[in-house]
Parts: structure tokens; sequence; C-alpha cells
């Protein structure tokens, strides 16, 4: 058994990560930090064989694996006192609060021979599977659209929305890491970046409003959006090409499924009624949308490969700091 000790247990470790890590054969989870009471309860209810520990107690442990699904700013010294030990480690998104920061863990755990990956898990959403899967139909791609739009109109007591510049808040940190990583898969490194952030809601602290725009050393042109404060969605994705384009609407349903206490071990797991359009004008097909498979992040981690080649989360960064950047000079940054 693989025995994975659990940093955090707040939205991505109680919703994400533990329900998938006890879902996958041969991964054991024995240990959970949390300090929050709530939280320890909620834990100890859903997981009982797990150990409720402090982060000193579960360092001491013999683990094989350590997932770090704490605050951002937390993310590089968790790691690196997990690469410290020898001890294979999981960090959730965005990987470092600074590419700097993301390039020297890379540094690290090569030097150390410790496997190091980050939870881009939305590399397995049902949508985004379905692009990847279609996009040859398109002839050449010229355009990519690319939108996390939500409805939260008032701010959270949460570090996400902290002006802190260590907390690494905000919708491009959060969000943003999702888009860029997608369009990074899709259609390779970026040659500029041009962006605008803007905080919307009243007392923010942080971007609630984000558009950014990639020209793709490819020629290909992504723009990508998130939002805070959207009363009515655009499409999820669109894609124009030489040969026709491809829209859908809509979320991937997994978040909601874990979080309703469904698991990837259940019937239908992934399976959506949604569609999305292809063709050209007039003339489209409907195509259903791939089954959704967040449980293949951790199968991959049990079979000894590494999912997500935390090289490209270092670029996704550069990306992200090109963006602010961008947005505080109101220029195009060249990469």
């Amino acid at each position: 058994m693989t025995r994975v000790g659990l940093l955090g247990y707040g939205i991505a470790g109680r919703v994400f990560h533990a329900p998938l890590i006890t879902s996958t054969e041969g991964m054991d989870l024995v240990a959970i930090v949390t300090a929050n009471p709530e939280r320890q309860a909620q834990a100890r209810a859903a997981h009982p064989d797990a150990k409720i520990v402090t982060a000193d107690e579960l360092f001491e442990l013999d683990l094989d694996l350590v997932v770090v699904a704490t605050p951002n700013k937390t993310h590089v010294d968790y790691a690196k006192r997990a690469i410290a030990k020898g001890v294979a480690v999981v960090v959730d998104k965005p990987f470092a609060p600074t590419s700097a920061e993301a390039a020297e863990l890379v540094a690290a755990a090569q030097a150390a021979g410790v496997p190091l990956t980050v939870f881009q898990n939305r590399r397995w959403d049902s949508d985004f599977l379905t692009v990847r899967k279609i996009t040859g139909r398109l002839g050449e791609v010229r355009r990519f659209e690319s939108r996390f739009e939500r409805w939260v109109p008032e701010i959270w007591d949460n570090w996400r929305e902290s002006g802190a510049p260590e907390e690494a808040g905000g919708l491009l940190y959060d969000l943003g890491a999702h888009l860029v990583d997608q369009a990074l898969q899709l259609f390779g490194p970026v040659r500029t970046v041009y962006a605008e952030l803007d905080r919307r809601r009243p007392g923010a602290q942080v971007d609630d409003d984000v558009f950014v725009a990639l020209t793709h050393e490819n020629g290909v042109r992504s723009h990508l959006w998130a939002n805070a404060h959207a009363a009515h969605h655009g499409p999820r994705f669109r894609l124009l090409g030489s040969e026709g384009a491809f829209e859908i609407s809509g979320l991937d349903e997994q978040e909601d499924a874990l979080g309703a206490g469904r698991r990837p071990t259940g019937p239908g797991w992934g399976h959506e009624d949604r569609t999305g359009r292809l063709g050209l004008l007039g003339e489209t097909t409907e195509i259903t949308v791939e089954p959704g498979a967040y449980q293949d992040f951790y199968a991959e981690l049990q079979a000894g490969r590494v999912p997500v080649d935390p090289a490209g989360a270092v670029l996704a960064l550069r990306v992200i700091e090109a963006a602010f950047l961008s947005a505080r000079e109101n220029r195009v940054v060249s990469l």
C-alpha cells in the first residue's frame, strides 16, 4: 500500500484529494493535517482510519506520499520538507507563489530523486478531454476562448481574498492556474501576454475580474476569462479553426459530485448529458462530452508515473507573472 499523508482539509483536501486518494486502489490515507476543530470532526467522520495530526507529526510518520493542499503561501515550505525526507509529493495548484520558487522546487526534487507533481485536475475535466479529442477536426485552430465565470457577489472570509502578496490570492492565481495550464497543454509555449485585471466587488483586495490574451509561438491566440461576479456565463470553451468551430457551455460535474459524496468507484462516474456543438455555421453536430476522469491523476501516481510534469507549472507561473506585469503597466509583455 502507498501510505499517504494529506496536509490541509479545506475545499481542496476535503472535496478533491481525500476522496480521490481513498478511491484509488493501493493507496491508504493514513494521516490528515488540519487545525480547524470543525474540519477535524469532518475528517474523522469521513476517514475514521486516518490519524488527525499536526504538520510536524505528519513529517515524522513513515509515508510514501505527501499531498500539500494547504493555503498557497505554505506550498513551497511543505514541499521542501517532503523532498528533504525523500517522500514523493503532490502540490495543489498554484504550484508556488512565484515561478522562481517553483523552479527551485523542481530542481530540489530532481537533485534528491524525489517524484514531484502538481494537482492540475482540470486536465481531466470532461469538456477539456472533449476539446483535446476534437481539436484536430477543426483544421488550423486560430483562436481559443476559455472561461471560468461564477456569481459570487459577496467577498468570502478566506485567504484567497487577501491582498497580502505571500497569499497569492485572487482569480488569476486560483482559476487562472487552470486556464493558463489548459491553453499551454493545447497550443504550447507562449510568445506574448496581455492582461486586464480588475477588482469589481466593493472592498475587494484582489483581482476578481480577469482577462488574459496569449499569443502562442505557433500563432494561436488564446483568450482567457475568470470572473467572480458574472450573472450570466459565456461558453466554457470556444475554438475557431480553418475548417469549423467548437463550442461548449457549462462546467464539469465532478467537483459537485465529489462534494455530494459520490466517488469515482461508483456507476456512471464522469458521464454527463452535456453536449458541445461542432461544425460550420448552421451545419453543426452535437458532440457528447467525454467522461470526466479526476481519478486518473492518482491512478497514474500509483502506477509509478508522474501525471503532471512540474516544469509545465513553472512555465504557467511565468505566464501568470507576465499577466500581472501587463495589467500593471498596461502593455503587452514578451516572454
